[in-house]
């Protein structure tokens, strides 16, 4: 992904890892040192993978006092899909689920694509630099157009590197939580930030436009789905943040077990039983192993009770957090018009940035 390499996953990983670890400590000195770009595509509601595997992290670095800037993706909702679906309703119920996890408007900046045209502008100058060769071998392009199943790539889904690289580098975000899979996209966004200073952005000794963003790897292992596979709308294998505890324990009862009544916390031999287990860990603050001794010969009956039962204990104050933002659409409203203006004063100044950098300031 590099002008004369290829990117290299492993090599990259390790790094990342390494990295990771510095920028940890870094965060206990001086958060004041990071900004954060993270977010979500509005395709669907999101659920608990989504809270223990990234939603949680965001407001610990909130908290820790970085300021953060949460997109809410609504113009990448098309880029492989033909139509935007019910995408109002989808934007607030993210919306909702950011405010009653603990995200807090006042140190978070919260917005949507469409809202950002200077965003998006920068796509002009961004694609200018990126090959064809180095998008078609994103490994998420290449992902997402099998998913198509023989449906031709559309521009959008080519360039939807670039795209992230433009959400992360238009607020100058310097630090991305990311999962091992994202850290293709982000390798592009520092090379197209490290070409923009070479082609454009660089006069005398003046500093560069743009920095370079490094990736934040998350510590959280993956949740599955309640049949043991990837958690997925489509698959009705989720448990998602605005479900009522009712449908929760419906749900749970449903869920893939195995025959043995010895419950063990076994993710390579028993990917369905350890996933409920480690639902339970993540819900109570256990490890999963402990979780898996304390149940004992349990069986499935036993686990998964206590996945029902710790689940919606855990999810009970963000429920009714939930319950009173979706009661006040004046104020979710607020929050995001809010948002959208400080990211947009922020777009201007970085588009004006890159104009005067290019030579067209007229």
């Amino acid at each position: 992904m590099t002008d004369d390499t290829q990117f290299d996953p492993e090599a990259s990983l390790a790094r990342s890892t390494a990295r990771s670890l510095e920028i940890e400590a870094q965060i206990e000195k001086d958060p004041g040192e990071f900004r954060i770009l993270t977010g979500d595509r509005p395709t669907g509601n999101l659920h608990i993978g989504h809270l223990f595997g990234s939603l949680e992290n965001r407001v610990r670095l909130a908290d820790a006092g970085i300021d953060t800037f949460v997109l809410i993706a609504d113009y990448q909702v098309i880029t492989d899909r033909d139509g935007v679906g019910p995408i109002r309703e989808r934007v607030y119920s993210l919306l909702m689920d950011y405010l009653a996890i603990g995200l807090d408007p006042d140190q978070v900046t919260i917005f949507t694509h469409s809202s950002i045209p200077e965003l998006n502008q920068l796509m002009l100058p961004f694609l200018s630099l990126a090959t064809d060769a180095e998008l078609r071998r994103n490994p998420t392009v290449k992902a997402e157009l099998d998913d198509t199943q023989g449906r031709p790539m559309s521009g959008l889904l080519l360039t939807y590197p670039v795209h992230q690289a433009a959400d992360i580098l238009f607020c100058k975000a310097n630090l991305v939580p990311v999962g091992r899979d994202q850290l293709p996209h982000l390798e592009q966004a520092r090379v197209l930030a490290r070409r923009f200073d070479e082609r454009y952005g660089r006069a005398d000794d003046a500093a560069p436009v743009f920095p370079q963003p490094e990736a934040l790897l998350s510590g959280s292992g993956t949740v599955l789905g309640l049949d043991g596979t990837k958690m997925s709308k489509s698959k009705g294998n989720t448990i998602e943040l605005g479900f009522t505890a009712d449908e929760t324990a419906k749900l749970i009862k449903r869920a893939v077990t195995d025959a043995d009544r010895h419950i063990t916390y076994d993710p390579a031999n028993r990917p369905e039983v350890s996933n409920l287990v480690n639902i339970a860990a993540l819900a109570t603050g256990q490890n999963p192993v402990a979780v898996a001794d304390g149940l004992g010969d349990a069986g499935g009956g036993g686990l998964k009770k206590l996945v029902t039962d710790s689940l919606n204990e855990y999810l009970a104050p963000m429920r009714a957090r939930r319950a009173e933002l979706a009661a006040d659409p004046a104020y979710l409203s607020q929050v995001l018009a809010d948002g959208n203006s400080r990211a947009r004063e922020i777009a201007v100044q970085t588009l004006d940035e890159v104009r005067t950098a290019m030579q067209m300031v007229y």
